[in-house]
């Protein structure tokens, strides 16, 4: 069975999505390094045919089939009939890849030397260069313990909630850029953040005043923008179908809206359904677990060639990735994902 986007009429298009490696505001100390964004369209009856041969090719007695099913290694024949080229989801499949710890490290560095004064807007205002430089030195030049330290330093910095007294994340974090600015003496990067302690408790003090509309920590609301971005290209509206997600409020549906217009993409709105209705969301998990777990393989060291090989096709360019090496190899570019689309990153 195959359909083509041009089957349809021509201006609004319905995009079905989930998401896997959620680990809420513990993106450094999580179950997961990465965060994928699965979105698909088709028709239903189209997705549905496709998640039955999906089940006839695995045979499994569970109810709810998940990603590691298609991971297993007995089902690898069914995974790679899913991600091929002339497999069911060729052409009408994406998914946005977030590096978990270089969304701590980009966000952090936006927050103390971005442009903006305040971000309980949830908006970025910076270009993501500085991140990137910090990250990719920081992994390199500053040793594992040291350079771990300070991604737990900045994921504590960003949280809306933290134990202990309301300065001690602030206090957690410059302490870590003092001893990182005493071992590696000269670095800039380091020495400007040092200076941003003021920004820095201005962001907790507001956080005591109520928590922000857009957490700077949650990767998903960004993703959503971004896959709003991918399928808007061929001229379309896209109205956004996705599974029952708690952080998707009306008011947060509302800053994807305003972020996509900002960026003058079409977005025609965002339904909340159950995964259990709507077998296009059951592809979309598929693709999200799939893509997370091989992402996640790549950025270790510990990939199969072939299956990324797969999944590659299906990887978006303004993925928040900051590691060279499997980037290059998730997208076969050499472009970093945080160059690419500048006019949407610096939205969101």
């Amino acid at each position: 069975m195959t359909w083509k986007p041009e089957d349809g009429v021509r201006g609004t298009l319905e995009v079905v999505c989930d998401e896997s490696g959620s680990d809420g505001e513990n993106l450094t100390g999580g179950n997961t390094d990465v965060f994928a964004h699965g979105s698909v369209s088709m028709p239903t009856e189209v997705a549905a045919a496709y998640v039955q041969e999906v089940r006839d090719r695995i045979r499994s007695p569970a109810t709810e089939y998940k990603a590691n099913h298609l991971l297993r290694e007995k089902h690898r024949d069914v995974l790679e009939w899913l991600l091929s080229p002339s497999g069911p989801i060729d052409g009408h499949a994406h998914v946005h890849l977030t590096e978990k710890a270089y969304f701590v490290v980009d966000r952090a560095v936006d927050l103390l030397l971005g442009d903006g004064d305040g971000h309980r807007d949830g908006d970025r205002h910076g270009d993501g260069t500085e991140a990137l430089t910090l990250y990719r030195q920081g992994r390199r030049e500053f040793g594992g313990e040291r350079w771990r330290d300070f991604l737990d330093a900045a994921n504590r910095l960003l949280r809306v909630r933290v134990g202990g007294a309301a300065d001690g994340p602030v206090d957690g974090f410059f302490r870590t850029v003092d001893e990182l600015r005493h071992a590696h003496p000269g670095t800039e990067i380091l020495e400007r953040l040092a200076s941003a302690r003021p920004r820095a408790d201005a962001y907790r003090a507001e956080l005591l005043e109520g928590p922000p509309l857009i957490p700077v920590l949650n990767p998903l609301l960004p993703a959503i923008v971004h896959t709003v971005a991918h399928w808007s290209a061929g001229g379309y509206a896209v109205r956004v179908v996705h599974d029952r997600q708690n952080m998707l409020t009306e008011q947060r549906v509302g800053w994807i809206g305003e972020q996509a217009a900002r960026a003058g993409i079409g977005f025609a709105g965002l339904e909340l359904v159950q995964a259990c209705w709507d077998p296009r969301i059951l592809l979309a998990d598929f693709l999200a677990g799939i893509a997370r777990k091989l992402a996640s393989d790549e950025l270790n060291g510990r990939a199969d060639p072939e299956l990324i090989a797969l999944l590659r096709p299906f990887v978006g360019p303004t993925s928040v990735w900051g590691d060279a090496r499997s980037w290059a190899s998730l997208t076969k570019s050499t472009e970093s994902a945080a160059t690419l689309s500048t006019n949407i990153n610096s939205a969101v």
